[in-house]
């Protein structure tokens, strides 16, 4: 199975609510390789490699979050597939 890469910008309560720890135990359970980062302005930068099906469960992840976070909206779409060396918070 080919694998495709996803870029997302996860906006909300994101950031101090363990959201990118919490999107790298998911990634790691589903297989999925990339990073998720603070961004300046609030939001949550998330690229993930995977499979179909796992990046679609793992979307619907960035959708919920943890109980701590209040995610308002996740706005993604497929990149240029890029290869990644596990998952990071960065």
């Amino acid at each position: 199975m080919s694998e495709r890469t996803l870029k997302a910008i996860v906006a909300g309560r994101v950031q101090g609510v363990f959201y990118r720890a919490s999107v790298k135990q998911v990634a790691e359970q589903l297989g999925i390789s990339g990073y998720a980062k603070n961004l300046a302005n609030g939001e949550v930068e998330v690229e993930a490699t995977g499979q179909d099906l796992k990046l679609i469960k793992f979307t619907e992840f960035l959708e919920q979050g943890p109980s701590q976070a209040d995610v308002e909206k996740v706005s993604w779409d497929y990149i240029q597939t890029k290869q990644f060396d596990g998952f990071e918070v960065q």
